[in-house]
């Protein structure tokens, strides 16, 4: 029986551990808090949970020392310290997210240890790559080129329960969406680079009509020049990855990323209000709505600080976990959109859209879990059954990952898969 550790247990890897115990899998789940693991394993008897944290090095040694292969869903910045554990022993390795230019460092030495460290196979990134990559090898395979591409992504509450003025409930963590609002961004548009500093990233917004949902609010997702090479897209005029998010979002974002709400820096947070808190750093009122925003989340309250030390991050973080969580039976819902133009021979060209529309299951897994997690069980399965035989450190954009990981997810029960259009652009 092969062996899968999982290193974490958050909201995210239910779906994952209940694959892989359900394949024959012997899987052990490590966590700061045992009794998450445990829950993760509902007492089937090839899972294991072990109580762990990531100060823990020897720890960590042992238990990548005892398996097959490790699945970190821990914070982004541990993942390095996995893989350098993960070479050493020559275990292999999946992750859920970016490729962190540390990560991309350790390339020759999973290769020499003959070694496959798979990141980015989550949602996105990971399905995002995988579904996009599958329409741009058939329009190549077909002698086409992509002219543009645009990609889309948001996981937002379902119609039904989206019921705060946020128009946003957090089915993963609200450090994670905090931290990505600071972020700046940079695409290409009509041939043109176009870089988004930080402060202004909110600013540049759009509309997205999504087939069956309507107009979404669509801003620019970090670094989207670095899929030109990825993806295969030189001599496209326009590559765009975005966010998507209910309308009112950017509006009142903007203003509370830049208030200073969302800074790192740890303070000293003792015997203050969230008035006092929110007075110390708000040095002028915000404009109505995110105003609103704010003391709907209960910023400008006289109740004390969940914190004594800490970063305003931090409490507006503990505030949103307490007030913007989906309740019991509540539904997600997960939205991809791409857009592609194709170009051919003779100079015909088409309009190829691609939408993934995915809700969670009413008392069962939110489908931001779901898309996350499955994509990363199912290519951890492929890997030890030797059919994904790649060594160094990769993300999913072969045919040899995309291809059966794609047609499991769509095949299985309550499938995920997506709905495609093509428009052929003289006719229309």
């Amino acid at each position: 029986m092969k062996k899968i550790l999982l290193l974490g247990a958050g909201l995210v890897s239910k779906p994952l551990v209940r694959y892989l115990l359900q394949k024959g899998f012997a899987v052990t789940v490590a966590s700061r808090t045992l009794s998450k693991a445990e829950a993760l394993l509902d007492g089937r008897p090839n899972g294991k949970a072990k109580a762990w944290t990531v100060e823990d090095r020897p720890g960590l040694k042992a238990l990548v020392k005892e398996t097959d292969l490790a699945v970190s869903l821990l914070p982004a910045t541990h993942h390095v310290l996995v893989a350098e554990e993960c070479i050493a022993h020559k275990k292999l390795m999946v992750t859920t997210s970016y490729v962190s230019p540390a990560m991309r460092a350790l390339d020759n030495a999973a290769k020499a240890a003959g070694i496959l460290i798979l990141n980015e196979i989550g949602v996105d990134p990971g399905i995002d790559h995988m579904s996009a990559m599958k329409i741009i090898h058939r329009v190549q395979g077909a002698g086409g080129r992509i002219a543009s591409f645009r990609s889309y992504c948001g996981g937002l509450p379902a119609p039904e329960a989206n019921t705060n003025p946020w128009g946003y409930k957090f089915s993963w963590s609200p450090r994670g969406v905090m931290t990505a609002a600071k972020n700046s961004a940079r695409y290409l548009k009509d041939g043109q680079e176009v870089n988004i500093p930080g402060p202004e990233l909110f600013a540049d917004m759009h509309l997205l009509p999504v087939p069956g949902l309507g107009e979404l609010e669509a801003y620019p997702n970090r670094d989207s020049m670095g899929y030109i090479d990825l993806y295969g897209l030189r001599g496209a005029r326009t590559v765009f990855r975005g966010t998507l998010r209910n309308k009112g979002w950017c509006a009142a974002m903007k203003p509370i990323v830049n208030s200073g709400l969302l800074d790192d820096k740890e303070k000293d947070l003792k015997g203050l209000t969230f008035k006092k808190f929110s007075s110390s750093i708000l040095s002028k009122p915000l404009d109505p709505r995110p105003m609103a925003w704010l003391e709907w989340l209960g910023i400008f309250t006289d109740e004390r600080l969940p914190l004594q030390k800490g970063s305003p991050l931090d409490i507006m973080v503990a505030r949103m976990v307490e007030k913007m969580s989906y309740a019991e039976g509540e539904r997600d819902l997960l939205v991809m959109h791409h857009e592609f133009i194709a170009e051919y021979p003779k100079g015909r060209s088409e309009r190829i859209t691609s939408t993934l529309i995915d809700f969670g299951i009413p008392h069962g897994d939110s489908s931001m879990a779901r898309t996350v997690s499955l994509p990363a069980a199912m290519a951890a399965r492929l890997i030890l059954e030797g059919k994904i035989k790649a060594t160094g450190v990769h993300i999913p954009v072969t045919p040899a990952i995309y291809e059966p990981v794609l047609k499991e997810l769509e095949d299985m029960e309550n499938g995920i898969h997506f709905k495609e259009t093509t428009v052929n652009l003289q006719a229309a």
